[in-house]
């Protein structure tokens, strides 16, 4: 007798976490004027706009940590976001007119882990 046939199950485990927070630095090549905290968040929000339109504006972002000698922040979103932030930040180009890169440098469900977030 021949064994029966292998069945597919397709399982997508979701985090119970609300927020994923995000370490990122952000990268002026031909240096010039930088942002302060509230500059980096409308560029933020500006980048899920371009890439998302008003639903991906619309999406609570928090800044965290901002500093601004050497463009390193801490970001929180909500978790059901995460994918769009990171998609917007990565695809941003252009600060000012000037060329521009957002780096990704962590990304954790909690931050209760101090010691890793201030390196």
């Amino acid at each position: 007798m021949a064994p029966p046939p292998a069945t597919f199950e397709r399982r997508v485990l979701r985090s119970a976490a609300g927020h994923h927070y995000l370490r990122v630095r952000l990268e002026l090549p031909d240096g010039g004027a930088r942002p302060n905290a509230a500059q980096l968040k409308q560029l933020v929000v500006a980048a899920l706009k371009e890439l998302h339109g008003e639903v991906g504006a619309a999406l609570p972002v928090d800044v965290l940590t901002y500093e601004e000698k050497t463009l390193s922040a801490i970001l929180r979103v909500v978790s059901s976001g995460f994918v769009k932030l990171w998609s917007a930040l990565t695809l941003l180009g252009f600060y000012q007119n000037r060329r521009c890169a957002f780096r990704v440098l962590q990304v954790d469900i909690s931050i209760s882990s101090r010691v890793i977030w201030e390196q």
